[in-house]
């Protein structure tokens, strides 16, 4: 089969700015909520891009942890590669992909890192063998062959027992949004794109930047 002949016509539903929240946290809830209900497989993976000093975009796949008024969180070891890129650029954008319910959710902005006290309580509420291979895995280095890692997961297996202790080079981002993009395919690729952005720095003195501004965009 040509790789270009692969079509789909999106057909399951549409978005349109009466039935959206003026929140784009209210409307990520619900169609996160949604996703879930519907046993999309991992609803909760989303696509982390990051730009290096090199101007380099990389992304990977990374699964959200929390979410509030705050923004997105999720938890990693701050020397991989995006830890790494994060500390030189906190500029970073997340994408949700539910292919099921023919959705994208795109969020941009900036990432900080989650307190000490946030990390501790979700690191503690992993598998045991999660919190081992915190301390195992030396990510995104380059390493001899899997024997590395379990070599070093049993050393630290053997010398924290039961009860690990959070490594102090791993734990949480929070990504604060200032931009989202709700995408909601439609048939003849004339699908539905609501954007919803803080207003320009200007609009604080009068009050207005509390707002988010939604807009449609061309598909």
């Amino acid at each position: 089969m040509n790789i270009a002949d692969l079509r789909k016509s999106y057909e399951r539903a549409e978005l349109s700015e009466d039935a959206s929240h003026q929140d784009p946290m209210r409307q990520f809830e619900q169609w996160l909520q949604e996703a879930i209900s519907a046993e999309v497989p991992e609803p909760n993976a989303m696509t982390l891009a990051t730009v290096g000093s090199d101007l380099r975009p990389s992304t990977r796949v990374v699964l959200i942890k929390g979410y509030d008024a705050r923004g997105i969180v999720w938890y990693t070891n701050y020397d991989s590669r995006k830890g790494r890129e994060l500390a030189g650029n906190p500029y970073a954008a997340l994408q949700f992909h539910w292919v099921e319910l023919e959705r994208v959710v795109r969020i941009e902005g900036v990432v900080e890192r989650v307190d000490a006290t946030e990390s501790d309580a979700y690191f503690h509420s992993r598998p045991l063998d999660s919190r081992i291979g915190a301390w195992a895995s030396p990510q995104s280095q380059v390493i001899e062959g899997r024997s590395v890692l379990v070599t070093q997961a049993a050393k630290f297996a053997a010398q924290f027992l039961l009860n690990p202790p959070r490594p102090p080079h791993w734990g949480g981002y929070r990504l604060v949004p200032d931009r989202w993009e709700f995408w909601q395919g439609r048939k003849s690729r004339l699908h539905d794109r609501l954007q919803y952005r803080l207003p320009p720095p200007e609009a604080a003195a009068s009050g207005a930047a509390s707002a988010w501004v939604r807009e449609r965009l061309a598909p």
